[in-house]
């Protein structure tokens, strides 16, 4: 779903600022997997007395790809079929099940995971970037919400293709004008012939996610901002639950410490 114009501004970036190497795929391009197998070998062909095989841990947010892009490595790798479970939603992959061999010669494991994600998102637009682009199942956010941000972002990017698609005489930035006429034009009935709104937004955030809208990289990734982000040293966000235990402990110590100077002796 990223826009790929971006991609070799981003690789230059990380490579100079964080000494990483970053590689762009599309599980759906053979070409691009092939690299992603060819890095994944090349620490063994280096050295094959010392690394007689590899075993790469394959981590990110849920939904990105991570069980699709391992079954297609398998496929160019060692010529076998699925062996992750995947699926359109977050939350497929629930735990680490063993090895999967994807190449031999050097020989090449890779262990899927369950999607990581950070415990609180202070910042409400990334909370809803990350639920459009499927990091979090769509009965956690309101959907009518994501449909109004996303209708916002494809005015920005100048996308009016959903004009033609459902039938309006023209753009529109009211979410309230959009989602009765893609029901209109899905067939999205409830009793009584309303419109049923909730899966119209559905229907217009899986043509989003499906690509049908074209490819978009939600976050700015200008190389000022990228270079402000990689250089300002980061702090774990705190989730709701954690922050409140965090501030239960300092007001508990703060009172033992105010007991402590009365004289009175406190076990813990």
């Amino acid at each position: 779903m990223a826009d790929s114009t971006k991609e070799q501004m981003i690789i230059d970036i990380f490579k100079d600022f964080r000494n990483q190497t970053v590689l762009f795929t599309n599980a759906n391009m053979d070409k691009n997997v092939k690299k992603i197998i060819d890095f994944a070998a090349d620490k063994a062909k280096q050295d094959s007395m010392r690394y007689p095989f590899v075993t790469v841990l394959v981590v990110g947010m849920p939904n990105v790809g991570k069980s699709s892009l391992i079954n297609s490595m398998r496929r160019l790798g060692v010529h076998k079929g699925k062996a992750a479970k995947t699926g359109a939603m977050p939350g497929v992959t629930r735990s680490v099940e063993g090895t999967i061999k994807v190449f031999e010669n050097p020989t090449v494991y890779l262990i899927d995971t369950p999607g990581v994600m950070i415990p609180y998102i202070a910042d409400p637009i990334s909370s809803l970037k990350v639920a459009l682009t499927g990091g979090v199942k769509d009965d956690v956010a309101d959907k009518e919400i994501m449909a109004d941000y996303l209708l916002w972002r494809l005015n920005h990017f100048s996308n009016f293709s959903y004009v033609d698609f459902f039938h309006l005489p023209e753009p529109t930035d009211d979410i309230t004008v959009l989602l009765p006429a893609i029901a209109r034009r899905i067939g999205a009935l409830q009793k009584g012939r309303e419109y049923d709104l909730d899966q119209a937004a559905t229907f217009f955030l899986k043509y989003y996610r499906t690509g049908k809208f074209g490819r978009y990289t939600l976050d700015d990734v200008t190389p000022d901002i990228l270079q402000k982000y990689l250089l300002t040293p980061r702090t774990d966000a705190l989730s709701k639950n954690q922050e409140k235990k965090s501030e239960k402990e300092r007001k508990k110590e703060k009172r033992l410490e105010k007991w402590r100077r009365m004289g009175i002796v406190v076990k813990k």
